[in-house]
């Protein structure tokens, strides 16, 4: 089996609930299904002997079993759909949730090739397609399965030339329906995806760039292309359902052929060989084996879109991921240094290591090289340096020289080589995780959530109360600024549009600060401000992050001689 191959199946795996989830709903769906078949064999079979005019008596047990067809038609049909649905929604709580996780590793970095419309296309739409294998394909394939194959046993009872007329029909018919559903249905089924993905583009392009758009009078043109994009779509479609409908139309030809050729060669033996009431049921039962099997291209198509869904999901969450990219696996770190309690990120004292009167350095690198994903050369190397609590370092160099990529490293999204210690312990062979909790990143363009405020600084730490969230905002110098908004309940807006780029940056060091990193990295905490706030700015950040920790400062403008720096580390040329 293919790489390709062994990635879609482990996506539809993770897709179907498990057998004990699934079993109540196929149960159920074969009752129904015979239900359908029974009630109108049952039923023609009722209005013909009636005919006869015989006894009441005698009609009393189809009368009754006509009404028990009926009634579990429709109970057993709402019980499937309940248990089915509920099964397939619960596994797609947790597919969601285990494809956002496989996609955290792969950024940043590993995904980057894949346009955003694309990558929000595949985690919203395809894995909700994810949930069609439960409910439109397996479950049909094998209700139908069972019961077709179960009516024409009870069929080859009653007239065994009726069973062969209505499987010789079936098989040509229904073979028929299902080579043209799966020849139409493969090339709609990528043209969908796509043009499902061009949608998705052009309307995250014209809320993100609403603002240039509507300065430069481009809203028109983007409106017109938006229009031919959902025009195409439609297109895709309609030509999706037309094909839906001619396989349909197959069947229901294919059901009139075995009913007419069932009538024709029965016809002889009537009143000999069956009677009238069993050769009327005999004759009308195809048109409801064929609606029973109607589910079958309907599930091949239906197929055909999931591993396409699941193909594109498996291109971003089950390919290997670059090695430059670091992925924290169970069992991370065993065999490495074993750390007692919070030993990563306690406090430095002077007594930790470099003797009395002195510190440790809370963070060292030496001769540290990190390349970017994809990237031929690496984007940063030969970088040393120490830090110990209260110091900090100011990393400058050109856009482009690698220091965002250095940010990353010693948040560790990035491998490294050389020697990256914290406290003295290599990172290499600590947890992920616990070097994340050691290590700040606040970003040059912090991601801030459309809530209030209270909820874009809780999540670095949900147990803090208001009055320490009040606090850090103090701190950073928007405390008056919030309670003026009205406090922690005031909204920030989608991506931060009700925030200045200063006050983002404050936000996401608040959320540092909550988070009580012992060491901080800014990234360009000044991107985007004016040169006229930036120092106050840059000042202000620092002097809000406490003296016990240290600080690494990423900048690529010059720093005012008053801040006081430990050293100083240019990237580049």
């Amino acid at each position: 089996m293919s790489a390709a191959a062994q990635g879609r199946a482990a996506v539809i795996a993770r897709a179907m609930p498990p057998r004990s989830r699934r079993a109540p709903g196929l149960l159920l769906g074969v009752l129904a299904d015979l239900c359908v078949v029974g009630l109108l064999g049952l039923s023609m079979w009722l209005i013909v002997r009636a005919g006869e005019q015989p006894p009441i008596l005698h009609l009393t047990f189809a009368i009754v079993g006509v009404r028990a067809f009926a009634v579990g038609r429709a109970g057993f049909r709402y019980a499937e759909r309940l248990f089915s649905h509920d099964a397939a929604l619960a596994q797609l709580s947790a597919l969601r949730a285990g494809t956002f996780d496989a996609l955290v590793p792969r950024v940043p970095g590993a995904i980057e090739s894949h346009r955003r419309g694309e990558v929000l296309s595949a985690f919203v739409d395809d894995v909700d397609q994810l949930q069609d294998e439960p409910l439109r394909v397996r479950q049909p394939l094998l209700v139908s399965a069972i019961v077709v194959v179960l009516s024409l046993a009870v069929v080859a009872l009653i007239s065994p030339i009726a069973a062969a007329v209505i499987s010789t029909v079936l098989l040509v018919s229904g073979g028929a329906a299902i080579l043209l559903a799966r020849r139409m249905s493969g090339s709609y089924d990528r043209e969908l995806s796509e043009a499902r993905g061009a949608l998705v583009d052009a309307l995250l392009e014209r809320v993100a760039a609403a603002e240039v758009l509507s300065a430069f009078g481009a809203l028109p043109q983007q409106r017109a292309r938006l229009a031919a994009v959902e025009a195409h779509l439609s297109e895709v479609q309609l030509r999706r359902a037309r094909s839906a409908g001619l396989t349909g139309a197959l069947l229901v030809l294919g059901s009139g052929a075995a009913s007419l050729l069932a009538l024709v060669l029965l016809l002889p033996g009537l009143g000999v060989q069956l009677s009238a009431p069993l050769f009327a049921a005999v004759v009308v039962v195809p048109a409801a084996v064929f609606e029973v099997f109607a589910q079958v291209p309907a599930a091949i198509v239906a197929r055909r879109g999931v591993e396409a869904s699941a193909d594109r999901v498996a291109a971003l969450t089950e390919t290997e991921l670059p090695p430059e990219v670091v992925v924290e696996r169970s069992g991370d770190g065993a065999g490495g240094p074993e750390l007692r309690g919070s030993e990563l990120g306690a406090p430095a004292s002077a007594d930790s290591v470099g003797g009395e009167g002195s510190l440790a350095p809370l963070i060292e690198v030496a001769d540290l090289a990190v390349r970017y994903p994809g990237g031929a050369a690496d984007a940063v190397s030969g970088v040393s340096f120490a830090l110990r609590a209260g110091e900090t370092l100011v990393v400058s160099g050109e856009s482009g020289a690698g220091k965002s990529t250095l940010a990353l490293a010693l948040a560790r999204f990035l491998e490294y080589r050389g020697s990256y210690r914290l406290r003295g312990l290599e990172t290499g062979a600590l947890p992920v995780s616990e070097v994340r909790r050691t290590v700040g990143l606040c970003e040059q363009q912090p991601h801030l959530f459309d809530a209030d405020l209270r909820q874009n600084l809780k999540f670095a730490r949900d147990t803090a109360g208001d009055d320490e969230l009040m606090a850090a905002l103090d701190r950073v110098g928007l405390g008056e600024w919030a309670r003026d908004r009205g406090g922690l309940d005031s909204p920030v807006g989608e991506h931060g549009a009700l925030v200045s780029g200063g006050q983002a940056q404050r936000i996401a060091l608040a959320r540092v600060l909550l988070a009580d990193f012992p060491v901080v990295v800014l990234d360009e905490p000044t991107a985007g401000v004016d040169r006229e706030l930036a120092d106050r700015l840059l000042a202000e950040l620092l002097g809000a992050v406490p003296a016990d920790r240290a600080v690494v400062l990423i900048t690529h403008t010059e720093l005012p001689a008053s801040l006081p720096v430990a050293g100083r580390l240019h990237l580049g040329a």
